[in-house]
């Protein structure tokens, strides 16, 4: 859930980046940190495991708008891929404002997919937050290797409740920061209807 830091007149919201393992979540926000202006991030955290890695930091966009006069500074999180991660994927999911799911759109990845989506639903009920009401992205990554599904096909397999869905390459930066730009407006708006 965001939290209003009132003396620096912040509105703080958590976005995660979930989805499977080796999908692109890492990737995603190591892009957004390189391309942001130093004063404009914090520090970024990585917490390594022996297989997987958990990113954090935080950024205050300029372009994003403001809720009410207050400037809003986003909180990224990525959860392990791994399905043996589960109390850290659990964890990291608590009091998230909006979530973006990074699909493998390799075929051989879609069945990783699935298990994935479950266990976000799962997760997301386990702390009292809804899948049909927070702010969703469906995030195709990987749409430049020679095994892709079509889009078409994967958005019938994956899209779930008419949520954003954004093509993209996480490694060279196709489609990151439309992502990020989607969930964040969508973040906004629930805020707003808050406010």
């Amino acid at each position: 859930m965001s939290f209003i830091n009132f003396p620096a007149r912040e509105i703080n919201c958590k976005l995660v980046y979930y989805g499977p393992g080796l999908g692109g979540k890492t990737a995603n926000l190591q892009w957004i940190y390189e391309k942001t202006a130093a004063a404009q991030r914090g520090k970024m955290i990585s917490l390594a495991t022996e297989t997987d890695r958990t990113l954090f930091f935080d950024f205050l966009p300029l372009d994003l708008g403001s809720v009410r006069g207050f400037k809003t500074r986003f909180h990224l999180y990525t959860v392990p891929g791994q399905v043996f991660y589960e109390a850290s994927r659990k964890l990291i999911l608590k009091g998230a404002d909006g979530v973006v799911f990074v699909a493998d759109s390799q075929e051989e990845r879609l069945d990783a997919n699935f298990e994935t989506l479950d266990n976000l639903k799962e997760h997301l009920k386990e702390h009292s937050l809804s899948f049909e009401n927070i702010p969703y992205v469906l995030q195709l990554n990987k749409r430049d290797l020679p095994n892709a599904m079509p889009v078409d096909e994967l958005k019938k397999q994956l899209q779930l409740k008419n949520e954003p869905v954004l093509e993209a390459v996480a490694v060279n930066g196709t489609g990151i920061f439309e992502t990020l730009r989607e969930v964040a407006k969508l973040v906004l708006a629930e805020l707003k209807k808050g406010a």
